[in-house]
Order: C-alpha cells, then structure tokens, then sequence
C-alpha cells in the first residue's frame, strides 16, 4: 500500500524546504514553540487533497491547526516559494530534456479599454 499524497517525501522535502523563509524566534516573548514546516506542509496538502475546509483539520494527524496551515500556505504564498519551487521544477525538467517545448503555449492578458479608448486607437 502506498503512502499516503500528503505525506511529504524526503525527495519533495530536499527541493521544497530549502525555498521556504526562515523565522526566528523572538528572544524575549518568545511564544508557543513553531510547528516544523514539513508538518504543516503536510497539512496544506490534507486539506487541498482531501477538500475539507481549513477549520476541519484533524489534530490527531499532528499536522497543526488548520489556521496554521493556512496562514503558512498565505506566507509563503506571499513570499514567493510556490514560484520558486515551479522555476526549480522546470530547470529540473529541461536540464533531464523532459520538457517538450513544441506543445508550449505563450498567454497573454487583454485589459478592457474603459470608457472605449482613445478615437486615435479605435481607427
């Protein structure tokens, strides 16, 4: 039986954990102890595999509570480590000639002219 998808490899770990940031614990209120970031990884990927809302956690995975894992998936979201960790996986992939870049699609953004644009541009 395989393990379970939300179960962070140590293949997965080595390429992930490097990307995310680093907190320091403050010196003189240090606070609750931080749950390691693999555990609450693995949190994030229970509730994004299984679809359960983040309140809905169970605490006996020992993965932290679901507003921990949201608010550390929202941090790193804003620090850039999903972007990262995409560019790595892509280098990866191209480095190994995975990529097959004959079936690459390049989009594009439009943005709506209010107010109909400027008469030059219409013409």
């Amino acid at each position: 039986m395989g393990a379970s998808p939300w179960i962070v490899s140590d293949e997965l770990w080595e390429r992930i954990g490097p990307l995310l940031p680093c907190s320091e614990r403050r010196f003189r209120y240090p606070g609750r102890k931080r749950l390691p970031d693999r555990e609450v990884l693995c949190g994030i990927l229970y509730v994004l595999h299984t679809g359960i809302q983040w309140e809905y956690l169970p605490q006996e995975l020992g993965f932290g509570s679901g507003m921990t894992c949201w608010r550390r998936l929202r941090d790193w979201n804003e620090s850039g480590v999903w972007q990262r960790l995409h560019e790595v996986l892509l280098a990866e992939l191209n480095a190994a000639a995975r990529l097959d870049w004959s079936r690459c699609v390049v989009d594009s953004s439009q943005v709506r002219a209010l107010k109909g644009g400027s008469r030059r541009a219409r013409r």
